[in-house]
């Protein structure tokens, strides 16, 4: 006898239409082989099976009773195997009942969330969204179990494992915004204008330092620090009532000039382009619901610019 280990699953479609048949040559017909490799096919079967399976009679082939009692457990499970087999079910977002988690900053829902929770709304009524905090560590459990869908942000600050899926949305600078009419920075600042004008810190963290303060150090220059906040919701308003000059990307500052009157310069600093990404766990590639989500997503930030 053999053993599941030891068992050619195969040859279970061939017991079905011997079965069905009840004829060698009609069953190398509908299998599209030989008569003879059919005979060989049967050989095997009653070899691993401990059995004759079908034996000749004066009106024909019948089953044994061991044949008997497989014919419909075979043919259950060779219908729930090619269940197994057919390619996943068409996602359909205008019924689904999913939910999705994200980590994101605010500058990710500042950027993105209004244009993904509109197409969600009038595409997928039924689909939910959650926006979590980006963590200070990288959140890989999350993304394997599934409590995180995807991961947004700057790849130079998640600085995601190399295993997991990545794809970039689009690029961002640095600039430099203050109120309109500033008393001294009124035209692209110089370096020594822009570190003595007091600075806006935008820390989630809470730290009292930025890159741009990592930079400056290298140069032997340092800023003054006036103000940390932990997000981006507050600060237009205060930089726009204030002297004081905020260091942000440039796609936020832009949608910032649309409610406070304030000045984008570059800033006087070699700052690098920062990559937003999309990140997710390689055992979502295939999952359709994850993929739509993802399209979407990629659709939005391509397009950030024209919003």
């Amino acid at each position: 006898m053999s053993s599941l280990r030891t068992f050619d699953l195969n040859l279970l479609v061939a017991f079905d239409v011997l079965m069905r048949e009840l004829n060698v040559t009609r069953a190398a017909e509908q299998m599209f082989v030989t008569q003879s490799a059919m005979s060989h096919i049967l050989h095997r079967l009653r070899q691993q099976l401990d059995d004759p399976l079908l034996v000749k009679t004066p009106t024909g082939m019948k089953p044994t009773q061991r044949a008997l009692a497989l014919i419909e457990p075979v043919r259950v499970l060779l219908a729930d195997m090619e269940q197994l087999v057919q390619p996943p079910i068409e996602f359909e977002a205008s019924t689904s009942q999913r939910h999705f988690a994200l980590a994101a900053t605010d500058y990710i829902e500042f950027l993105l969330m209004p244009q993904l929770s509109e197409l969600i709304e009038q595409t997928a009524p039924g689909i939910d969204i959650h926006v979590k905090r980006t963590e200070a560590s990288f959140p890989v459990t999350q993304l394997e179990n599934g409590s995180l869908d995807v991961v947004l942000g700057f790849i130079s600050i998640l600085n995601p494992p190399a295993h997991l899926s990545c794809q970039t949305l689009f690029g961002d600078q640095m600039v430099c915004v203050v109120r309109k009419n500033h008393p001294i920075i009124q035209r692209e600042p110089s370096l020594e204008e822009y570190i003595a004008v007091p600075h806006m810190l935008i820390s989630w963290k809470g730290t009292p330092a930025g890159i741009i303060d990592q930079y400056l150090a290298e140069m032997g220059q340092e800023r003054r620090i006036k103000l940390i906040v932990p997000n981006f919701l507050s600060a237009p308003l205060i930089v726009a009532q204030t002297d004081m000059i905020l260091s942000l990307p440039y796609k936020l500052a832009k949608r910032f000039t649309k409610f406070v009157p304030l000045e984008i310069y570059p800033v006087p600093i070699e700052l690098p382009t920062y990559d937003l990404v999309m990140i997710w766990h390689p055992l979502r590639d295939k999952d359709p619901a994850h993929s739509w989500l993802r399209d979407k997503i990629t659709v939005i930030g391509r397009n950030i610019d024209n919003a």
